[in-house]
């Protein structure tokens, strides 16, 4: 039996590293619960105190097809090189230049919303059709592939 999952980041800052990847991924953030017009009028009716008041946040699919990712606010930053990341799809069915210039094109725009270039990857046919290497503006790196 396939399960649902949800992609979990720990953060500093749920609420901006959320709205960032809505921007990655093309995801909204998620609405508040029903009968509540914001987030802050639910967590307010929800007696949760302004300082936790950015202490979780989470994106969805607008098509509800792909997973729900959570940012949960830790104390510690991040530290070592992620043992996982996440691969976005930015040129599908693309190869060579026209490939590496779709991969570009995106880079920049999300470099354009808080993320860090890292490093290019060339293409090396027949395995390798290049890919990006970026990180988020907390510096959790994924790959525009």
């Amino acid at each position: 039996m396939a399960r649902d999952i949800q992609i979990t980041l720990d953060c500093a800052d749920p609420g901006a590293l959320a709205a960032f990847w809505a921007e990655a991924l093309g995801y909204r953030m998620q609405d508040p619960p029903d009968g509540f017009a914001s987030w802050e009028q639910a967590l307010e009716a929800m007696g949760v105190p302004p300082e936790h008041r950015n202490d979780a946040s989470a994106v969805v699919d607008p098509d509800g097809s792909g997973p729900r990712v959570f940012f949960q606010r830790v104390p510690e930053p991040k530290q070592v090189k992620n043992r996982l990341h996440l691969d976005l799809r930015a040129a599908p069915g693309l190869e060579g230049e026209a490939r590496m210039t779709a991969l570009e094109a995106e880079a920049e725009r999300l470099v354009s919303h808080g993320a860090t270039r890292l490093r290019r990857h060339e293409p090396a046919p027949p395995l390798e059709g290049g890919h990006i290497v970026l990180a988020d503006p907390e510096g959790n790196e994924f790959c525009l592939d």
